[in-house]
């Protein structure tokens, strides 16, 4: 199920063309086109591409150079395998046209001689991946720098992509204008980070970020991140509602990192509201790193912090009903049912949390659902601490 609206946040416009001789190119077995890059080859600006599902594309890599182009997968999810081979040498798809859509497709196999390669290799202006699967690659998705995109991520998976060395991770998001990172699962990066922008604007709500333990399975093998998200030139980031969990085996002890790398966006400003993070290494920890050469105080209001560790470096950072414990109280934390069990110290214990001075609401209006989807956040009397509101 999926929220009615996102009303407290800023949605960001894609402006996408309409063209009155758009196509319809079929792919698949029987279809006009074997292969999507066959289909890739010959589409023009306003085209939908529609590609079988539960069929396995092997070594379909090219360039995609048509703007306003939607490729999308039907009757189940097409897989597209890498299977060896890379397009310019940087990837799987490398998305040179503007405003392109890609929905519902699985991809993984990136390889390239310098490591570096992606599933989606980001060129153009503009660009929007929905409901998707991307795993097992140096990069999930990798951007170049340009300030005029907006990037948005919204209903996709991402886990255990990464070469290995630190460098590359599940989302590596270049200097862009934006990137909204919406209703996400990104989990396992294989010792890179589960997300890594730099992007001026970072709209990050409502999703989930976390790891297997050593030598559990899930939809990918248990990784060993770095940290869960990092925003290492600053720039204004609202990070709402997300479930934020480190665990015990990991590259970095810290959750979500800011500016560290130096604040060269221009906006210094970070709100951290309505989060749950959960720290699993009992040895050290920090839940909100920010550099020093930060100039705003961050925001953290009305979040859960479970486990050990400094809540944030930076020196008068403004803290506002928070909750801290060693051992939050949930419905089911083996389940993942973090809902809060009856605390009074988090249940009706929020504070509201009002409006940024750009005028984006910072009140949570939806909640995280497994797996990679979410629900309006349900209210009744004051608001509660954490991602999630109690069942009681």
């Amino acid at each position: 199920m999926r929220p009615a609206s996102l009303t407290p946040f800023i949605l960001l416009s894609l402006g996408f063309a309409a063209s009155a001789s758009a196509a319809t190119l079929s792919v698949g077995p029987g279809k006009t086109y074997a292969t999507p890059c066959r289909a890739i080859a010959v589409a023009k600006a306003g085209d939908l591409i529609e590609i079988a599902g539960n069929v396995t594309y092997s070594g379909d890599v090219c360039t995609i150079y048509a703007s306003n182009l939607t490729i999308r997968g039907v009757n189940g999810r097409p897989r597209i395998d890498a299977a060896g081979k890379n397009a310019q040498g940087k990837g799987t798809w490398v998305v040179a046209g503007n405003d392109v859509v890609v929905e519902n497709v699985e991809m993984y196999g990136a390889k390239v001689p310098d490591q570096n390669g992606a599933a989606l290799r980001l060129e153009g202006t503009n660009f929007t991946l929905r409901s998707a699967f991307l795993h097992d690659n140096e990069n999930g998705i990798l951007t170049g720098v340009n300030l005029n995109s907006k990037v948005l991520i919204e209903y996709s998976e991402f886990g255990h992509n990464g070469y290995g060395t630190g460098y590359t991770h599940n989302l590596y998001i270049g200097n862009i204008g934006s990137l909204t990172f919406r209703y996400n699962y990104s989990h396992d990066a294989h010792v890179g980070h589960n997300l890594k922008s730099r992007a001026r604007l970072n709209m990050i709500a409502y999703n989930r970020f976390s790891s297997l333990n050593a030598g559990e399975t899930g939809t990918t093998a248990a990784g060993k991140p770095s940290y869960e998200i990092d925003l290492p030139n600053a720039g204004t980031s609202y990070v709402i509602g997300n479930v934020i969990q480190q665990p015990a085996a990991n590259e970095n002890p810290t959750l979500l990192a800011y500016g560290e790398e130096g604040a060269s966006n221009p906006g210094h400003d970070l709100y951290v509201v309505n989060n749950t993070f959960l720290n699993d290494n009992s040895s050290s920890g920090t839940f909100v790193l920010v550099g020093s050469s930060v100039t705003s105080k961050a925001l953290l209001q009305n979040n859960i912090f479970g486990g050990t560790g400094a809540l944030t470096t930076q020196v008068g950072a403004i803290e506002k009903t928070n909750y801290r414990a060693l051992a939050p109280g949930f419905v089911s934390r083996a389940a993942w049912d973090l809902r809060p069990t009856a605390n009074p110290l988090v249940i009706g214990a929020a504070s509201v949390p009002g409006y940024a001075p750009s005028g984006v609401g910072l009140k949570p209006g939806a909640e995280y659902r497994h797996r990679a989807s979410g629900v309006s956040r349900p209210q009744v009397g004051t608001l509660d601490i954490g991602a999630y509101e109690s069942a009681l």
